[in-house]
């Protein structure tokens, strides 16, 4: 992949959330929640501070995240949707 962040942050590809209906109606894109669910893409590097474990020890690249609802940038790289995220918007690791 193409895209490497900067420093300890994280690029995470959403997972995408299967189309929601109320009865027979379906609610549009623009009124959904932004996910906090995805899978980790890329790593930045480690920066090393004390008494804190490496980014690359605690993550890997394919590891599923929880991470903050407003946290993160939103990019587009290949026609796709990406987040970067920093370290402390990564909330836990689904195993």
């Amino acid at each position: 992949m193409g895209l490497k962040p900067l420093d300890e942050r994280v690029v995470i590809k959403p997972l995408e959330e299967d189309e929601k209906k109320v009865g027979s109606i379906i609610i549009p894109d623009t009124a959904k929640e932004r996910p906090q669910m995805g899978e980790v893409i890329a790593l930045g590097d480690d920066i090393v501070k004390e008494g804190v474990k490496p980014l690359s020890k605690v993550l890997k690249v394919g590891d599923r995240v929880i991470y903050s609802k407003y946290g993160g940038t939103e990019v587009k790289y290949e026609d796709t949707e990406y987040l970067v995220v920093s370290r402390g918007d990564i909330l836990a690791i689904i195993s």
